[in-house]
């Protein structure tokens, strides 16, 4: 008898959908994911997942299409699940697209962090938000810097922004600003990473973040996971640490994935409490 395979659509923007294809999908033969959709990336419909990182079970690259075919998405392949991978959405917008989906006959998925995160043989400390802008970065070079002085060797890994080349983005590893020029970095990801290089830590991003991790494990002492948006971390943590913004009161508890990093926060962080009312 042959096992059924589900067909799935994962929706994104480059960053969290690739992470739990890599993650959950690239094993799981049963669950053939067709397509990703996204938003918020400009000109993200023109480019692919690449075969040589999806794995053994896919014999070409995988197409990203713009979030507005997901309806015709899922009649032309009979899609049977729809993955939300992305990060920063208010409850209605989540539920919005889970009825859309559910609408057109699919099931509406979310991954949990049981299936996603992977284990570090380093301790990992994760800095995730409630909310995009609420100060993750800074915190984290805070953190990197007081280790630092204490004698540990940081690395710091930062949630993907892989707008180039995705086959050449497997592994980032910055610790110059040759590093950036090679990687050909964006303004973007230049505000994210000088800081860390101009203190001298070493700051590791790409796609695949299984290599990720096992690369920075082999010059690290500690792990520091400086999250994106208000996304999970792609790590099992040792300390979650979870900044809020008072500047927003409830939204920690109307956006998505913000309360669930709330609910998992080893320690909250209520910042830019010295310009709030």
């Amino acid at each position: 008898m042959t096992e059924k395979k589900f067909n799935c659509l994962i929706m994104g923007a480059a960053g969290r959908d690739f992470h739990d294809f890599q993650s959950f999908f690239k094993q799981r033969p049963e669950f053939h994911v067709v397509a990703f959709t996204a938003a918020q990336i400009p000109f993200i419909e023109t480019r692919s997942f690449p075969r040589e990182l999806a794995g053994k079970y896919y014999a070409t690259d995988i197409p990203i299409h713009s979030e507005f075919k997901l309806p015709e998405l899922i009649a032309a392949h009979q899609i049977d699940f729809v993955f939300l991978a992305y990060s920063d959405l208010s409850f209605d917008d989540v539920m919005h697209k889970a009825s859309l989906v559910q609408s057109l006959g699919a099931s509406f998925v979310l991954l949990g962090p049981r299936h996603t995160q992977l284990e570090s043989g380093k301790p990992v400390v994760s800095v995730t938000a409630v909310r995009t802008g609420a100060g993750k970065s800074p915190l984290s070079q805070m953190l990197t810097r007081h280790l630092k002085q204490a004698g540990f060797r940081v690395g710091v890994i930062r949630h993907p922004m892989p707008y180039g080349d995705l086959a050449k983005q497997v592994v980032q590893r910055f610790a110059s600003y040759e590093d950036m020029d090679r990687h050909e970095c964006t303004i973007e990801e230049r505000e994210e990473y000088e800081p860390y290089v101009e203190r001298g830590a070493v700051i590791y991003a790409g796609v695949d973040y299984e290599a990720i991790l096992r690369q920075a494990e082999t010059e690290a002492d500690i792990i520091i996971w400086d999250g994106g948006n208000n996304d999970l971390p792609f790590y099992l943590s040792d300390l979650h640490i979870v900044v809020t913004d008072p500047h927003r009161p409830g939204h920690e508890l109307s956006y998505h994935p913000g309360e669930t990093n709330l609910r998992l926060a080893g320690a909250v962080v209520i910042n830019k409490v010295d310009t709030a009312d």
